[in-house]
């Protein structure tokens, strides 16, 4: 009896031993999916790359037109000194001239 459940037991573990194995169809699987999880990542790497450039272009952009956009407030700060001297000689002249 003791005998016979030693060769069960024995015969149980190897069975378990066995079927805890993976097969070579598990391990193809697992090398496929591991492929497609790398093509994956590589994929989303070159995406995000993209966007990096992307944003870099933007940024650029974004970056001439403040430039221009302060180059044109100078412009406007200078029209108007120019228009407040202006001003400022056509009240002197009219002073001048109903003084007289």
């Amino acid at each position: 009896m003791k005998k016979s459940l030693q060769m069960i037991v024995l015969a149980l573990a190897l069975a378990l031993t066995i079927g805890g194995c993976a097969s070579k169809n598990d391990i193809e699987d697992v090398r496929a999916q591991n492929m497609e999880i790398s093509a994956k990542a590589d994929q989303a790497a070159l995406d995000a790359q993209t966007a990096k450039s992307s944003a870099d272009e933007a940024i650029l952009k974004a970056n001439e037109a403040i430039a221009r956009a302060e180059a044109a407030e100078q412009r406007a700060i200078e029209r108007e000194r120019v228009a407040d001297e202006k001003i400022n000689r056509a009240n002197a002249a009219f002073t001048n001239s109903m003084r007289k």
